[in-house]
């Protein structure tokens, strides 16, 4: 038990580096072999974590299964988890074998794309348990080359031009990131995120090139991080590698992106920019709001024009992280424990999303929507898991995604009124663009001659769907199993961030009397 979250994080590598060193060839036994390797691999890392969330104690408010030893030049190899991110570690071991489950068709290059996903669980993985800052770094920037090399190897037909257009955007705004890593390190003389976050500081305005920095050091630090997170999540305007990302990429390696990666954008504004910098979290705060609530409406409109059905579902995730970033910065209990559920919610759903496109790509090699229509009709189980996630992702009472919302939208209404009625509309629009997608493809009648002999869902693709479904209802009607798990830390988070601002605030009228 010492050493959990270390096994967690590197069985996957470990099974990378078996099949990298004793699979040799690439005939069909092998293919075969390189599928049960990964995903043997998979479920282990998932049944290992289920010991973390059994052993974790919800009312402990900071870290634990902390591991720290001496690692590198000084540095500390240092993991823990707390209620933010156990969940997320607990997300990401549960998609990854269904992942897997996915890719069983799969037959080009089988061993090295099994490698690929692989290495990205671990270095998720790491990103949600990481507690020193160049630790965290490394497995944030390294997530970007197995990603890269999905898309851009096993991808479409403009998979290259995808891959490093996903890769710049997502690099370029960690360089800044990684700047201001190195001013905190000069100021706090550390590393250690747990010891950072009781670290206050500089809040204090200052003249830079001759504008005045409202908030001081704590808006530039947050303004550097902002560029990493913002395009990690994607917030708009910076959000247009996503839809491209997406079409490209192999049904799994959209799972992973929507599912996974996108969460660390949310995770990490959590884990860092609310606690670390309040007083740039506050100065800057109107802006992200607008931001979301333009990236809410906007994508949503941008979805109802889409002809490709990924590319549709990409804009949704784009208007769905909308309300997350709303939610965060909204600043209390409500707000945040909303993003985190939406986040949560929005894993399964926009899974499950992206592998009912990959069933019917699998079949009839489009994701043109007007290559389908009444594939109820040949398709009766695919229609009603699509119509599930299709309500999901609306955000139905009764199911994950109305949760969310509907939290998310209560912290936002208490801080900013005008933006909570534009985020509301975004929910109309929802139903808009996802009734749309599902009445084209799903009902009519079935006059494509191609279409008379689609088959329905395998026992394979039912065994993929059936724990997605089960977590978007369970969560929906019992939503308690998640808040309860993240509620202390949340309340903690919230209260020590209020207290910030209430203390900067006292400080001010202190220094204007």
């Amino acid at each position: 038990m010492d050493n959990l979250l270390s096994i967690v994080t590197f069985i996957p590598a470990l099974a990378a580096l078996i099949l990298t060193i004793f699979l040799r060839g690439d005939d069909e036994a092998a293919q075969r072999n390189a599928k049960w390797v990964a995903m043997f691999a998979t479920s282990a890392t998932f049944i290992v974590s289920l010991f973390i969330l059994f052993g974790f104690d919800p009312a402990d408010t900071g870290f634990q299964f902390v591991e720290q030893r001496d690692w590198l030049m000084g540095l500390q190899y240092k993991m823990g988890v707390d209620g933010i991110s156990v969940l997320f570690v607990m997300l990401t071991t549960f998609i990854m074998p269904l992942t897997i489950l996915a890719s069983w068709n799969v037959t080009e290059r089988v061993k090295e794309y099994m490698i690929a996903f692989l290495l990205l669980e671990t270095l998720m993985l790491g990103v949600f348990m990481a507690l020193d800052l160049v630790l965290f770094y490394l497995f944030f920037e390294a997530g970007l080359i197995p990603m890269f090399l999905i898309i851009g190897i096993w991808g479409g037909a403009q998979r290259v031009y995808a891959s490093f257009k996903f890769f710049l955007y997502t690099f370029l705004g960690s360089v800044l990131m990684l700047v201001a890593m190195v001013g905190m390190f000069a100021d706090a003389g550390t590393t250690d995120i747990e010891v950072l976050l009781t670290h206050q500081f500089a809040s204090e305005n200052f003249e830079l090139l001759g504008i005045q920095v409202i908030g001081g050091m704590q808006t530039l630090l947050f303004l550097a991080f902002f560029a990493s997170f913002a395009v990690k999540m994607p917030m708009w305007p910076v959000h247009t590698w996503l839809p491209d990302a997406h079409v490209q990429a192999p049904t799994a390696g959209s799972v992973v992106l929507a599912a996974i990666l996108l969460k660390m954008g949310g995770y990490g504004f959590l884990r860092f920019s609310l606690p670390m910098f309040p007083i740039g979290s506050e100065v800057m705060t109107p802006l992200v709001l607008w931001m979301s609530a333009i990236a809410i409406v906007y994508t949503s409109l941008v979805a109802l024009v889409q002809e490709d059905m990924k590319k549709l579902i990409a804009y949704s995730s784009v208007a769905h992280m909308g309300f997350v970033t709303m939610g965060i910065f909204a600043g209390n209990q409500q707000g945040v424990d909303g993003a985190i559920f939406q986040m949560l919610s929005h894993g399964f759903i926009s899974a499950a999303l992206f592998l009912i496109v990959g069933v019917i790509y699998d079949r009839m090699h489009t994701r043109n929507i007007e290559a389908y229509g009444g594939l109820v009709i040949r398709m009766p189980v695919y229609a009603l898991v699509f119509m599930l996630f299709t309500m999901a992702n609306v955000g139905l009472p009764g199911t994950s995604g109305f949760v969310g919302e509907f939290l998310t939208l209560m912290g936002i209404f208490q801080t900013n009124t005008w933006v909570a009625a534009v985020a509301t509309s975004g929910v109309i629009l929802s139903a808009g663009y996802a009734l749309w997608l599902y009445r084209r493809v799903v009902f009519g009648d079935l006059i494509k001659e191609s279409l008379r002999t689609i088959t329905d869902m395998t026992t394979r693709e039912k065994a993929i769907f059936a724990p997605l479904i089960v977590m978007t209802i369970w969560l929906g009607v019992y939503p308690s199993l998640i808040t309860d798990i993240i509620g202390p830390s949340t309340t903690a988070l919230v209260n020590d961030y209020q207290a910030a601002l209430g203390m900067a605030e006292a400080t001010t009228q202190h220094a204007s009397n």
